[in-house]
């Protein structure tokens, strides 16, 4: 005989849990065996302090194109192949398209950043100053900054936006599934060089605003244009990103003071300044994705 008993699945909220746990174990372990091989000639002997302070070019450019390789992979096996979710459910699939969607981004995050900072110079005496070398310099040295940071701003897009960010979503309600894992990704950065407890405060508004424009019209594609033109912007213009310093040539940023205002070593994310910005961005970004169903 039978049992009649049906059996019970998992509650939605302990399967959520379980695919995201899954994720990110398995994303850090492939991290870790990817870094593996290349680990001494990367390092050249620096402790991960230095590491983290001042991380070479080459060290920023392969860890963060691991790091995308590795969630890339965590994301096909637990959200394709387990959960079965398309592209659509990940918001890979926009209907502006992947480049306007990316134009979009984009536009979304220099504006704030460049704002940011030309507030500073009329309110904390912050302002830029010529430092040798040449505006071709500049556009190279730009140019690989760019190189450099994308394929680290659309693995971290990964991984706290993307399918964390929808199975969350689906279990506990888009709201809390984005402050959730925006105090993650602001808690993710608390290792950071010159780190305050404003700067966790902003990135983590900074989560908010990212995770609303993954939730925008242009899904990840946006995300990503954000996320990378705000970090491009700030080392474009000489200021810190999260604390990390870009040697950039042409041009130097004062950060002026106070540095509660300006953000000082940490760069604009960490003052008042980057707070209104985030803030105004927060909104409209709250405004657009109105267009999109819940």
């Amino acid at each position: 005989m039978t049992d009649p008993t049906p059996r019970r699945r998992p509650r939605p909220l302990l399967r959520a849990i379980g695919a995201i746990v899954c994720f990110y174990l398995l994303g850090l372990l492939l991290v870790s065996l990817l870094l593996l091989p290349f680990a001494r000639g990367l390092t050249a002997g620096a402790s991960p302090a230095e590491l983290a302070a001042h991380p070479s070019p080459l060290f920023a450019l392969v860890q963060g194109a691991a790091l995308l390789l590795a969630f890339g992979m965590a994301t096909w096996v637990v959200g394709v192949r387990a959960l079965r979710l398309g592209a659509s459910d990940l918001r890979w699939r926009s209907r502006l398209g992947w480049a306007r969607a990316t134009g979009a981004g984009l536009v979304f995050g220099i504006l704030p950043a460049a704002i940011a900072m030309t507030l500073g110079v009329f309110t904390a005496g912050a302002g830029w100053t010529h430092d040798g070398g040449s505006l071709q310099q500049w556009v190279l040295q730009v140019g690989k900054t760019v190189m450099i940071l994308a394929p680290a701003a659309m693995a971290e897009e990964l991984m706290f936006r993307g399918l964390p960010m929808v199975v969350a979503g689906r279990a506990l309600g888009r709201g809390r599934a984005i402050l959730l894992l925006s105090l993650l990704f602001a808690v993710a950065h608390i290792r950071n060089p010159e780190v305050t407890s404003a700067g966790l405060a902003n990135i983590a508004l900074a989560g908010i605003w990212l995770s609303l424009a993954f939730f925008s019209p242009g899904g990840m594609w946006t995300a990503f244009g954000a996320h990378l033109g705000w970090n491009a912007t700030l080392a474009a213009l000489a200021a810190p990103v999260s604390g990390l310093p870009f040697d950039i040539p042409y041009i130097d940023y004062r950060m002026g003071a106070p540095a509660w205002l300006t953000g000082g070593a940490f760069g604009p994310e960490g003052g008042l300044l980057g707070t209104l910005a985030l803030t105004v961005t927060v909104v409209l970004a709250a405004q657009w994705i109105r267009q999109e169903p819940t």
